[in-house]
């Protein structure tokens, strides 16, 4: 991977910092396929809706969700899908290696 741009490097680990912390993770996880509101994924996850909204804010500020206003809501949703490749292969990564420990 020589070559890549300091930029490009600092991008990179920015985005495994986000996604790797499990809140956000789990945030990412419930938007993957479908929209939903602040208070939705604060439900779902048993969360409080002003720490989902300020995880929100950093993913969306990364550009790993996006908003849509839908009357008085906001319906968040995955940006990227690369993203989600990502988180998907880090999940089967981590499968995988609790698989072979068990052996």
């Amino acid at each position: 991977m020589s070559g890549l741009k300091t930029e490009t490097i600092q991008d990179v680990t920015r985005i495994f910092k986000l996604i790797g912390d499990p809140t956000r993770f789990l945030i990412l996880h419930a938007l993957e396929n479908r929209e939903m509101s602040v208070n939705a994924i604060a439900e779902e996850l048993d969360l409080e809706q002003s720490a989902v909204s300020h995880q929100l804010k950093k993913l969306r500020e990364a550009k790993l969700v996006k908003g849509r206003r839908n009357g008085k809501n906001i319906l968040y949703s995955q940006d990227d899908q690369h993203v989600y490749e990502i988180l998907h292969l880090a999940v089967e990564h981590a499968e995988h290696g609790r698989k072979e420990e068990s052996m």
